[in-house]
C-alpha cells in the first residue's frame, strides 16, 4: 500500500462525529491511520475488527471537551483508509507499515496508528525514531510484551515493547503480567516498570512517569491497561488496571510536559452487541487529540 494522499472521503470511515469536517492530507495536522493486522493472537480474535468498530463509534462523539472547554477538530484530522497489509509475511507487514508511517510523518502530521494487535507499535515506533531521533516510548499496558520470541514469533504481540526496545528507551505503566523469562531479563533492559500493584504508593506517581521520559514521546497504548470493567472487549485481559480517570491525568500530564509525536490505540477486540468499549476507544482517541492540540496549562 502507498499512502494515498488523494481519496474521496465518501468511501472512507471518517473519525469524528456529524460536526467533524474531514481533512485532506496536506493540509490536516493529525493522520488517523487504521491498521487492521491480526496475525499472532494467542487468546481471543478479533483485533483486526478494532479500527472498523472505533471509527463506527466515533460518529457519535460530541466534539466539545467538557475538560479543557475546547472543539479540536478544527485543526484538521484526516482519516486514512485501512491499511492491506500482505497475510502470508509478517516482516513485510511491518515494514509495510513502517513505510506509511514514515511518509506521513515526514509531513509532520500528528499520527494515530489503530490497531489491530500490539505487533504493529515497533513498526510504527521504527518510523518515529528515524524523524525524530531521541524519542522515548510510554506505554499503558496489562502485559510487559517484554519476550524475545513467543510462539515461534520474535513479531509476535508478546514480543511488541522488546521489539520497541530495538528503537527506543520505553516506561511500561499498569503492568501486571509478566513471565519468568521477562522477570529474570528486564533489569538488563532499557526499560522503566511501574507495576500496577504497587505504583500508587507514591501520591506523585504520575509525576514519576513523566520524569522518567525524554522530551519527544511515543505514547503505545493496550486497551487492557485499562480496569476489565470498563474495558471488557480485549483478547487477553488481566484484573487490575488504570481507571479511565487515572488515564487522562497520566496523559495530560505527559502531554503537558512532554512533546508527544505519535501514538497508537490497540487490542480492542470488539464484543458483538457491547458498544461501550468501542466508544471508549474512540473517546480515547479524540482526548489524545485535544490534548495534542489545546493549550495545556
Amino acid at each position: 500500500m502507498t499512502l494515498p494522499f488523494q481519496y474521496n472521503h465518501q468511501k472512507l470511515l471518517v473519525f469524528g462525529g456529524e460536526d467533524a469536517e474531514p481533512s485532506e492530507f496536506e493540509t490536516a495536522r493529525a493522520a488517523i491511520l487504521p491498521i487492521p493486522l491480526e496475525r499472532t493472537t494467542s487468546y481471543v480474535q478479533g483485533t483486526k475488527n478494532g479500527p472498523r468498530e472505533i471509527l463506527h463509534a466515533s460518529s457519535q462523539l460530541e466534539l466539545w471537551d467538557e475538560e479543557l472547554e475546547v472543539d479540536v477538530s478544527s485543526v484538521g484530522l484526516c482519516s486514512l483508509p485501512g491499511m492491506e497489509l500482505p497475510h502470508d509475511d509478517m516482516q513485510a507487514a511491518l515494514d509495510e507499515i513502517t513505510n506509511v508511517a514514515s511518509a506521513i510523518l515526514e509531513k509532520e502530521k500528528f499520527l494515530v496508528g489503530l490497531g489491530g494487535e500490539h505487533s504493529i507499535t515497533p513498526a510504527l515506533v521504527a518510523a518515529t525514531t528515524a524523524h525524530y531521533p531521541g524519542v522515548s516510548i510510554l506505554q499503558i499496558d496489562a502485559h510487559a510484551d517484554l519476550r524475545e520470541s513467543y510462539m515461534g514469533s520474535r513479531w509476535s504481540h508478546a514480543c511488541a515493547m522488546r521489539r520497541s526496545l530495538e528503537y527506543a528507551k520505553c516506561t511500561q505503566v499498569g503492568i501486571r503480567s509478566l513471565s519468568q523469562e521477562e522477570a529474570e531479563i528486564v533489569s538488563s533492559l532499557n526499560t522503566t516498570i511501574f507495576f500496577d500493584v504497587n505504583m500508587r504508593q507514591r501520591t506523585d506517581w504520575m509525576n514519576d512517569v513523566v520524569k522518567s521520559l525524554g522530551q519527544h514521546v511515543y505514547i503505545t497504548i493496550d486497551c487492557d491497561g485499562l480496569e476489565p470493567g470498563i474495558m471488557p472487549a480485549v483478547g487477553t485481559p488481566e484484573p487490575g488496571g488504570l481507571s479511565w480517570m487515572e488515564l487522562l491525568g497520566l496523559l495530560r500530564a505527559v502531554f503537558s510536559q512532554r512533546e508527544v509525536i505519535a501514538c497508537d490505540v490497540v487490542e480492542l477486540c470488539p464484543i458483538p452487541g457491547v458498544i461501550h468499549p468501542n466508544f471508549l476507544c474512540a473517546k480515547l482517541v479524540y482526548k489524545l487529540l485535544t490534548y495534542k492540540f489545546a493549550h495545556l496549562d
